[in-house]
């Protein structure tokens, strides 16, 4: 549960490039809302502005060490300060921030003006384009009509027509969609799909306590719920192939994952806004609150980003739970909700100080979501180690195919599909595979994969490792951002810059080449560019990975290391080795055993910290530099009981998501973890013996309907544990 308070970096900028529109939308909330600055500055941004606030954000992402930022083109409609422009400033941001942050450039519209001109730009740049269209033409000409009251729907279709060319296609961002309770939910969701974007969001419409959003004439009172249920439901029925990024939120966040949008859920804003003037602003919707509500003070000309970021109004975005009101900090699914967008909750009264407006509907919506995605048959995961494996590697292929459906028709991706799918289709090559997918960051990347272009290279550079563990041929191209080309449970190869990369195996040697020709021969021995990942041998037939350089490594609560030098590197794995001979001296560990700590990966995290599993669940282990080998033997049982509660909450239901069962799950584990630890006969022993009973306790109290039958099982083995662990006190 996030309580930040304003430490986050703004790693996305809104940059209104043109302040009017060619549309006269009746639910746009620059022109008919509170606030009405748009008619006091330029309508389009001038060079000199430009470069100003260039510089500024890369003077930014410089000082906070930013590995990428985001910066989305928009206005009124941006399209119309024309190619010529948006090209120069596209050119004036990717200069400002090269060498600094990888630049992920975006534009939303609602497409009237595009071209191919305009798509020409794009290409050259990378830019990702979203277009605003609200279903089919009856639902979109309820409020999309242009300034002679005609429909914008064909030449809105004729834009996605043009974005949906081969030539074209990577670029097309997704759907914009604002909802109207009047209009059908399931014509418009139908509507949007048969043109196959990538991504569709749902935006509930722009309100406050003071004015509050249409409730249409169903009578329900969750109409807003009821409508994105229905498509819930029917995005379901047609397999989820399109992501709905409100969904895919809540989704994420009942299962204890991050929050995907600003609109749900406790994740803090990372977001500045700019105007054609050159002013800061926060979020641009907190015009519908009241006149001037967006407004700083501040402007690039006299203000940096880091004095934005330090502005009240910023930080108090940023604060998580504690910056909710009272209300949502008691409410029971606020981890997914997150209080609503923070312009919905402004009433004149009590200022932002208020649950949103649409609070009964998020609620429902969130509650209709977990009791529909609950699995509630018996699961074998939970009766042992061989079988929760199994569950995680079909886990692994089932993200690994929803993945495919999403980078379909991404540059390179095709070709990444078509090996990955080679090597899955024989035992022997299926087995290294199945290796490297389930390494806890390559599964991190498979929760994590969007259409974006590093999504393609960091399952290239997997599909090359699992080659390289299969001794098989493979042949794959694809663009590399990073100079860091890194094979996930191999190593590091250091290109002299990003930039397009071949990799060829034939035999026992990788050939990597790059666009100018040059050629890097990789294999099991370190060079001057090749960093080869370490193992250390715990015992005849089994070695921990020392990952200390995936790029991804970095999910723990404290810091990662840098990838250490050779001396310390040596000095670490010294440490390891003592703690598993330790190990090995109480005995070999018994295979059948639930409890016992199996490791995907270990990574070095800075001295002084704890020992712990990464936050993701995936298997990850974080060791400190300097930890004292006995102390990591005597953490093994706690660590253990926590890695198959995390392994089977990633695999399968427990409970409903997001219901109170979660909190006494963990309370319980952890109640008999402390007691492995410290050992029942201690005072800490005995007051772990209790909490857990308390916490078992309660569950066994909950209605049937709260936990599956997994969770049910589940709770009758950590019952008889403790029980078995009472009479030994």
């Amino acid at each position: 549960m996030s309580n930040t308070t304003g430490d986050i970096p703004l790693q996305q900028l809104v940059l209104k490039i043109h302040s009017r529109c060619d549309l006269a939308c009746d639910h746009c909330y620059v022109y008919e809302h509170a606030d009405k600055s748009w008619k006091t500055r330029p309508v389009v941004i001038g060079e000199e502005t430009v470069r100003q606030v260039a510089r500024r954000f890369a003077e930014y992402a410089r000082s906070h060490k930013l590995s990428s930022v985001t910066v989305i083109l928009h206005g009124g409609e941006p399209l119309l300060a024309g190619p010529a422009r948006i090209r120069s400033l596209c050119t004036e941001f990717s200069s400002a921030l090269a060498g600094i942050s990888e630049l992920d450039l975006r534009i939303h519209t609602n497409g009237l003006q595009l071209s191919r001109r305009h798509l020409d730009v794009f290409r050259e740049f990378d830019v990702m384009v979203s277009v605003s269209l609200d279903g089919d033409q009856a639902a979109n000409d309820r409020h999309r009509l242009d300034r002679r009251d005609r429909s914008s729907y064909d030449r809105v279709l004729r834009a996605i027509d043009l974005l949906r060319d081969p030539e074209y296609r990577h670029l097309f961002g997704g759907l914009l969609c604002t909802v109207d309770v009047e209009n059908d939910p399931v014509v418009v969701h139908d509507a949007l799909t048969s043109l196959a974007p990538p991504r569709i969001d749902y935006l509930l419409p722009h309100s406050t306590w003071d004015s509050p959003p249409p409730r249409g004439s169903s009578g329900s009172p969750t109409p807003y719920a009821d409508w994105l249920l229905a498509i819930f439901d029917r995005w379901t029925e047609q397999g989820r192939t399109v992501r709905v990024r409100t969904f895919d939120s809540v989704l994420s966040t009942l299962r204890g994952g991050p929050s995907l949008t600003e609109a749900m859920g406790l994740a803090p804003s990372d977001l500045a806004v700019v105007e054609t003037d050159g002013s800061f602003e926060q979020a641009d919707w907190l015009k519908t609150a009241y006149a001037g509500a967006p407004a700083t003070g501040y402007n690039v000309r006299d203000h940096d980003f880091e004095r934005f970021a330090r502005h009240h109004g910023v930080q108090a975005r940023q604060r998580g739970l504690l910056g909710l009101s009272e209300t949502c900090r008691a409410c029971p699914v606020v981890e997914s909700c997150g209080g609503g967008l923070y312009g919905h909750r402004y009433s004149s009264a009590r200022d932002f100080d208020n649950p949103s407006v649409f609070c009964s509907d998020l609620r429902a919506l969130v509650e209709g979501i977990a009791e529909r995605i609950t699995e509630r048959p018996l699961s074998p995961a939970v009766f042992g180690p061989a079988a929760l494996r199994s569950a995680q590697q079909e886990q692994d292929f089932a993200l690994l195919d929803y993945a495919g459906a999403r980078l379909a028709g991404h540059p390179d991706w095709d070709a990444v599909w078509r090996e990955l799918t080679r090597l899955d289709a024989d035992a022997d090559t299926a087995r290294h595979l199945n290796r490297v997918l389930s390494h806890p960051y390559v599964r991190l990347s498979l929760r994590q994969a969007g259409p974006a272009g590093s999504s393609t290279a960091r399952f290239a550079a997997a599909t090359v490792a699992a080659a390289w563990h299969a001794r098989t041929p493979i042949r794959l191209a694809w663009h590399q951002a990073d100079p860091d080309l890194h094979l996930p449970t191999l190593g590091t190869l250091t290109l002299p810059a990003p930039g397009r990369v071949e990799a060829t195996l034939a035999g026992h040697e990788l050939d990597v080449r790059t666009a100018d020709g040059t050629r890097f021969v990789v294999g099991d021995q370190p060079t001057d560019v090749w960093r080869p990942l370490t193992r250390i041998s715990v015992s005849d037939t089994k070695q921990l990975l020392v990952d200390d350089a995936d790029p991804l490594r970095a999910v723990f609560a404290a810091p990662v290391v840098a990838p250490l030098a050779e001396g310390a590197l040596t000095a670490f794995g010294d440490l390891l080795r003592t703690a598993c001979k330790l190990r090995a001296e109480q005995g070999p560990e018994d295979d059948d055993d639930p409890n016992a700590l199996r490791v995907g990966a270990v990574t070095p995290l800075v001295a002084g910290s704890e020992l712990q599993l990464d936050t993701e669940g995936l298997g990850g282990l974080g060791v400190p530099v300097d930890f004292r080998p006995l102390d990591l033997v005597r953490e093994l049982p706690r660590l253990g009981r926590r890695a198959r509660l995390a392994a089977l909450r990633a695999t399968t239901d427990l409970h409903v998501p997001g219901n109170r069962a979660g909190r006494l799950f963990t309370e319980a584990v952890e109640g008999l973890a402390d007691l492995a630890y410290r050992g029942h006969r201690s005072p800490g022993g005995e007051q772990a013996l209790a909490r857990a009973g308390r916490a078992l306790d309660a569950l066994a109290a909950l209605p049937d309907r709260e936990l599956t039958e997994t969770g049910r099982e589940l709770l009758a083995q950590l019952r008889e544990e403790r029980a078995a662990r009472a009479v030994g006190a």
